[in-house]
């Protein structure tokens, strides 16, 4: 389990968390199709990586039905990921520079996620047990 203390300027709750990032196969970062971004996210990954607003708006995002997203590439374990998913050791490759809405996520002290993950590991008695997830949201 993680434990922070520290005040939830992320939006998230302060005190214990019931989740462990580092043991997830980073379903967050795969399993949801569209990650909303807004201009102080691109404004953020453009200072990460050196270049102008648009450079970062043309590389980084694209529209889907109107609103402007995360891009996504192939991702071997869960299908498709976030672009700046590390496939080998499933982690963030811009974690400070992250979009807020990944920042806020989970917004409880738990991850559902996380639960599942851990639920069907000790149901099979299986440390590598990996529930595949899918959620697709349809917009109207």
């Amino acid at each position: 389990m993680s434990v922070s203390s520290k005040a939830g300027s992320n939006g998230k709750p302060n005190g214990r968390r019931y989740y462990d990032c580092s043991k997830c196969p980073a379903y967050c970062c795969a399993i949801y199709e569209l990650v909303d971004v807004a201009r102080e996210d691109i404004e953020r990954l453009a200072q990460h990586f050196g270049v102008d607003f648009e450079t970062a708006q043309r590389r980084f995002t694209k529209i889907d039905q109107k609103t402007r997203v995360l891009r996504r590439k192939a991702d071997p374990v869960l299908g498709q990921a976030c672009k700046f998913l590390d496939l080998e050791t499933r982690r963030c490759t811009v974690y400070e520079a992250r979009p807020q809405t990944c920042r806020s996520y989970p917004p409880t002290t738990r991850c559902a996620l996380y639960d599942l993950l851990r639920f069907e590991r000790r149901l099979h008695d299986d440390e590598t047990a990996l529930p595949l997830v899918q959620i697709t949201f349809y917009r109207r």
